[in-house]
């Protein structure tokens, strides 16, 4: 591929990304897998690499991360970012229609809009590009943070309309991700976030925009800050025209008079659980531009707006007893047994504890009195203690010195608040190693989920993962088990055996190396083509590939310097599973399919879907999941669906599977 040749792919590459990134990270509505975009993505930064010349500030690219920085620029907002004053109840905000109304007359509407609970910043565009990110600072200076930024797939690096306009959003984490990533905090023995707004602040000041990258950051845009001549009479408008210019706006709804806004207020306050991110509040926003003029603003608020703010919520309980966990990487966490309550929607009988320093912290012992909450309105969590209830039959807490599964001697080690379990062959590690080896992102054995992967342990079936590949010896004695028959039996063995084929970036994901998940895996995969190399590589070879850092690179060094880990690959090797990257070299093979798209559509007679699109991706082609006017060819089989009639509607060539095997 020559340089323009590579331009004009790059091109369509951005245009396609951005494009998905909008459908999901906006709308909501995907149409491509992840593997998909992933594969897009890595044909972009290949050629980038390749032709860094043609590389752009405005290229998705830049959402991976790049260099670290040393410090932030400040940066001087040109429009001030005022805070807000805040109402906490219907006389408030009476009194603030009161006032609004002695200034502009009768005739005001309200926009009412979340208040999410995150990071406030600023977006600077020039002629439609993305130029400049910062946090709001005291309101007049803030912090440069673009490159971190620009690592959030919602924030459009290039706008639907070539325009220089200014805008402000909130960066938060929906509540699902937040208690995903504390989870894999913990797991990895390190600092639990407090609440999402912590943890997308501490995300967005971090010096190292591929740590960012990496954290599950969102935005909400909510404010036009300056702009060229436009004829917007309303705030609801400005929210229309951001959405129409590829934002992600919240929802919003116009109030005709205080009435209905304080009715939406209450409404709200019991509803705010069911939005998929945290909000403490509603703003309530004067809609007419014109009004908003007259009303000004005080030296940090703007007149013409007031905050809702919910209350805090908060019940009393008792620490009926601490209890812990083993992780699948030797953490140790205590968790406290609550009296049950019902909190924020639900009914609440635990909570994480997270570590021996968050337990002396707060001084919890057992049979304490203690006010909890929902940590972003999901997880569980101790407050304070009320040591006024104190009886004198509290009992001070302090984690075991020996692991609760296998009885070995637990450690902390050096830099990390976890106390850990460093015993390989633990049971509790083991059980939860081999459900991960399992999982749909790991080996994908169906039908091997965690009560049947407890029975086969339970039973002496299995002590490792590589003796799930020996089963098929042990046919018999299995059919016996509890709800086990031979048709379950033989689907069990079989879906076993399918997993022997898979890729080598699963296989290195399914071993659970500590900080390794599916991406960095394959990453790895397709850069060692081979367990074996990947096995006697240096910290220095691995932190060559881009995006993996130090700390990974010396989780994996030891991972295969450990005589039990090497046995257990060993044994799997010795029955077929698959150690080597399936990542076709591309100068060795004939891309005949380069530039093409395809689509599948019905049942194939000779291929499964994942057969025929790596045939399709290994002849230098790519499979979507939706027809569109590029699309090249829509493979069809039996019983097509509607992709079949988007085809014939838009001139999409349509081919059968004996004309596919002619192509191939």
């Amino acid at each position: 591929m020559n340089e323009n040749q590579a331009k004009n792919r790059i091109k369509e590459l951005t245009k396609e990304i951005n494009y998905h990134n909008h459908r999901y990270h906006v709308l909501d509505a995907p149409e491509i897998t992840d593997y998909e975009y992933d594969m897009l993505m890595k044909e972009l930064m290949d050629l980038e690499e390749k032709f860094p010349q043609l590389k752009t500030d405005d290229s998705p690219s830049q959402r991976v991360g790049g260099q670290p920085l040393s410090k932030f620029d400040q940066v001087t907002h040109t429009v001030p970012l005022l805070s807000l004053s805040n109402s906490y109840d219907d006389k408030d905000l009476i009194d603030f229609d009161r006032r609004i109304k002695k200034e502009v007359g009768d005739n005001v509407e309200y926009v009412v809009e979340y208040k999410i609970d995150g990071l406030s910043v600023a977006l600077k565009y020039e002629n439609g590009r993305f130029v400049r990110g910062a946090t709001r600072g005291d309101g007049a200076v803030g912090e440069e943070i673009t490159k971190n930024l620009k690592t959030i797939r919602s924030i459009p690096l290039k706008l639907k309309k070539e325009i220089d306009i200014e805008v402000r959003g909130e960066v938060y984490i929906p509540k699902e991700k937040f208690a995903e990533l504390n989870k894999r905090q913990e797991e990895n023995g390190e600092s639990v976030f407090a609440n999402p707004r912590n943890a997308a602040a501490g995300s967005l000041r971090q010096l190292d925009s591929k740590i960012v990258a990496s954290r599950p950051l969102d935005i909400f845009v909510f404010n036009i800050l300056s702009m060229g001549d436009i004829n917007i009479n309303k705030h609801s408008e400005s929210l229309e025209y951001l959405k129409k210019i590829g934002f992600k706006t919240s929802e919003y709804k116009i109030c005709k008079n205080i009435n209905e806004v304080i009715d939406l207020c209450g409404k709200w306050q019991e509803k705010r659980h069911d939005l998929s991110y945290e909000i403490d509040g509603l703003v309530i926003k004067v809609n007419d531009l014109s009004q908003r003029k007259i009303l000004g603003t005080r030296a940090k608020s703007p007149r013409w707006a007031i905050a809702f703010k919910f209350p805090a919520e908060e019940k009393e309980t008792v620490v009926k007893d601490i209890i812990t966990q083993v992780g699948r990487t030797g953490a140790i966490t205590p968790t406290a047994i609550l009296q049950p309550v019902r909190v924020a929607g639900s009914l609440v009988s635990r909570a994480t504890l997270h570590n021996q320093d968050f337990i002396d912290m707060k001084d919890i012992r057992i049979n304490d009195t203690v006010i909890i909450h929902k940590a972003g309105d999901v997880i569980p969590e101790v407050v304070r203690v009320i040591k006024e209830k104190r009886t004198g039959e509290e009992e001070k807490y302090v984690l075991p010195d020996q692991c609760p599964e296998c009885g070995e001697k637990t450690v902390r080690l050096e830099g990390e608040v976890a106390l850990r379990c460093i015993n390989i062959a633990c049971p509790a590690q083991l059980r939860r190693g081999i459900i991960h080896f399992v999982s749909r992102d790991a080996m994908d054995i169906d039908g091997l989920g965690e009560a049947l992967v407890t029975m086969l342990l339970d039973n002496g079936f299995i002590k490792d993962p590589g003796d799930l590949y020996y089963l098929k010896e042990k046919k018999e004695k299995l059919i016996n088990l509890e709800r086990m028959g031979e048709k379950s039996v033989e689907n069990l063995l079989d879906a076993i055996e399918k997993s022997k084929e898979n890729d080598l970036g699963r296989l290195v994901n399914a071993l659970g190396i500590k900080h390794v998940g599916l991406k960095a895996a394959k990453l790895i995969a397709d850069n060692f083509k081979s367990m074996d190399r990947l096995a006697h590589a240096s910290e220095e070879e691995i932190t060559a590939i881009d995006e993996i850092g130090p700390k990974m690179a010396k989780s994996i060094v030891a991972f295969f310097h450990d005589e039990e880990n090497i046995r257990v690959i060993e044994k799997m090797k010795s029955v077929g599973v698959n150690m080597e990257s399936k990542k076709k070299n591309v100068e060795n093979i004939d891309l005949k399919f380069e530039g093409m798209t395809f689509v599948l559509t019905g049942t194939l007679a000779s291929y499964s879907r994942k057969e025929a699109k790596e045939i399709i991706e290994g002849l230098g082609g790519k499979v979507t999941g939706s027809v569109s006017k590029k699309t090249s060819y829509v493979l069809s089989g039996e019983n097509p669906g509607s992709k079949l009639d988007k085809a014939n509607k838009l001139g999409v060539k349509i081919i059968t599977e004996e004309e596919f095997n002619k192509l191939i």
